[in-house]
């Protein structure tokens, strides 16, 4: 998977880039985000194998919703294609969420330069690009699709697993797979096994329904051929598996293996990390819309209900209580803010899930210091201490949807090293001292 990682964003390095920048010019406001691949030059590839074609094909039938002509499985033409459909999508998904915003949630729109973060934003995991959220199942399925030219098998298992929410239903068209493979290989020379009818209540209810089930097969050789049926005028739809030798079987095992260990790919949540110079204005916050999952009168009752938390803390609760509260309070924000302040006066700025654990917290500061491995303590407004291995939301210590938190040294620790003579640990990473911003 590493490798496959390493391969594709090679091949997107360009496309993800975005236009260039002048060194004058001041990009610390706001990620830089990933363009339409429209504009982008194509890239030159060695040219797909036969396999990789069909199930380019196939992945190019999924997306169509309306008759078009049929569709060349040449490189070029499953690229152009491709192409297409994504930036049509893209155009919905974009004009969905305007008309979302203009209507929704109620939340004044504030002024840009004023606001504490830009937005929320998304890496993703197979190119490393910067997306913003209506960027990122576009991004996602162009990636996966390119994936085709190289390796027909990891991208349409990882269509299977991405792009089917219910996970139900994927589990059950793997099993049925699954049963595919295991059948061939116990039975080679039996031609029933190596058949599929298209037309089977089975595949139809249970495989042909998820997508990515048909490509995975392409891949695996199957082939598309009418047949003739007996007792039926018209040749229906089979796919079909010519006979294998002991070596592609062999294969076929592994690439099922590859099928029933599959993981949805999903864009990462950037944590933007930001570094301020001390300022008065540290608890001081202006948040972005996207934070917010509330209308204009729930924000009005937000006091109210903070501190009827803070009340609820300090009674005894059943786990089933504060997961009810948890799940409540997950529908209000969807991320949340936080800020820590250093020993220094420096303050260390990320964005979060708010339903992220605390231990999500900690590692963010921890990968953000120089000397990270020493340890360390943070604590929420109000003096409460965080406790790193709690298994505790964010939202259930009261940080949404956003807080200034304090950062301190392990005391112990730090005594035993300035008895030793050593010196005070250097604090943030240089990268992000670089790029030290004033808050307004």
């Amino acid at each position: 998977m590493k490798k496959f990682f390493d391969d594709i964003k090679k091949d997107m390095k360009f496309k993800s880039a975005g236009p260039g920048k002048k060194l004058t010019e001041d990009t610390s406001s706001r990620p830089e985000v990933v363009q339409s691949s429209s504009s982008a030059k194509q890239n030159r590839h060695h040219a797909p194998s036969e396999g990789a074609q069909r199930a380019g094909a196939a992945a190019l039938a999924r997306i169509e919703q309306k008759q078009r002509p049929k569709v060349h499985t040449s490189q070029d033409a499953i690229r152009n294609q491709v192409k297409r459909e994504l930036e049509a999508e893209a155009a919905a998904v974009a004009e969905k969420e305007k008309a979302a915003s203009a209507e929704g949630s109620g939340v004044p729109v504030k002024d840009f330069a004023c606001l504490s973060v830009s937005g929320v934003y998304f890496t993703c995991p197979l190119t490393g690009a910067t997306l913003t959220k209506s960027q990122r199942e576009v991004h996602l399925k162009e990636a996966i699709f390119m994936r085709f030219e190289e390796d027909a098998v990891e991208a349409s298992v990882m269509m299977i697993h991405t792009f089917n929410k219910d996970r139900d239903k994927v589990k059950t068209a793997v099993d049925i797979i699954s049963k595919y493979v295991e059948n061939i290989c116990k039975n080679p020379t039996e031609e029933k096994y190596r058949k599929i009818k298209v037309s089977n209540k089975v595949f139809q209810e249970k495989v042909h329904p998820v997508e990515g089930s048909r490509e995975f097969l392409q891949a695996l050789g199957f082939i598309s051929v009418m047949l003739p049926v007996e007792g039926q005028e018209e040749d229906e739809e089979f796919l079909v598996l010519p006979e294998q030798s002991p070596d592609a079987l062999e294969l076929m095992k592994e690439r099922r293996d590859r099928l029933q260990k599959g993981q949805p790919v999903r864009a990462q949540l950037d944590r933007q990390p930001q570094a301020f110079r001390p300022s008065p204005n540290a608890q001081k916050f202006e948040l972005p819309s996207e934070f917010y999952n509330l209308t204009a009168e729930e924000l009005k009752r937000e006091q109210q209900l903070r501190s009827e938390l803070v009340e609820k803390n300090s009674m005894l609760r059943t786990k089933a209580m504060r997961e009810k509260e948890e799940q409540r309070e997950r529908r209000k924000y969807n991320y949340t803010l936080l800020r820590v302040r250093l020993p220094d006066g420096n303050l260390l700025q990320g964005t979060f899930y708010a339903w992220d654990r605390v231990h999500a917290l900690f590692e963010f500061v921890r990968e953000s210091l120089v000397d990270g491995w020493q340890p360390f303590e943070l604590v929420a407004p109000g003096g409460q201490k965080l406790q790193e291995s709690e298994e505790v939301s964010l939202v259930e210590c009261n940080l949404v949807p956003a807080a200034l938190l304090t950062f301190n040294w392990d005391a112990v620790v730090q005594a035993d090293i300035a008895a030793a003579g050593g010196k005070s640990p250097t604090l943030l990473k240089p990268e992000l001292l670089e790029t030290i911003q004033t808050l307004s």
